[in-house]
């Protein structure tokens, strides 16, 4: 039984290993703070490991911990606890590790995007988080979000329609295409 767990333990630390910038940047995009997005990650991680054996055989264990994670961003927000979305300038903090591969993490513009982000309505912002910066199909995201289809469609579209009313960002996309 001994070896068992062990088995199951390195397992879940391969996993965690292997999506924790993932994990991070999602984390950061929905709280907008480094060290709230570190309790989340910490918060889903603990829950995961005590069903990992259930979330390790799943066909999609990344959904499963998306959907963990969700949840347990929307517990905080129902709560009312306070999220502090725009990052403060100290500068003994650990800030966000860049996944360099991520086009959003190279963006010069990077911090207007996330202050952006944090003027929308969690839901919104939880909809455009899924959907382009995980890259989800709108079932995933409506799965993930514990919401339909229709849902996350109209949450996406009311988050970008706000997202484009920002000049600096309006801007960015439309170079961004030319490209």
């Amino acid at each position: 039984m001994g070896d068992r767990k062990q088995a199951r333990d390195e397992e879940f630390q391969r996993f965690v290993v292997g999506r924790w910038p993932r994990l991070m940047r999602t984390a950061f995009l929905l709280t907008g703070e480094q060290h709230a997005a570190e309790d989340l990650v910490q918060t889903t991680l603990e829950q995961v490991y005590v069903a990992w054996h259930r979330v390790g055989s799943a066909d999609e264990p990344d959904a499963y911990v998306r959907r963990v994670m969700i949840n347990a961003h929307a517990r905080r927000h129902r709560r009312r606890l306070k999220e502090f979305l725009a990052p403060k300038d100290d500068s003994g903090l650990t800030r966000e590790v860049l996944d360099s591969g991520d086009p959003i993490a190279r963006a010069d513009d990077r911090g207007a995007l996330v202050t952006a982000l944090a003027q929308l309505p969690p839901r919104q912002r939880q909809a455009v988080v899924l959907r382009y910066w995980e890259d989800l199909s709108e079932s995933q995201a409506a799965e993930a979000m514990g919401c339909s289809v229709g849902a996350v469609k109209s949450n996406t579209a009311k988050g970008i329609a706000k997202l484009r009313l920002v000049p600096g960002l309006a801007e960015t996309a439309t170079q961004g295409g030319r490209k």
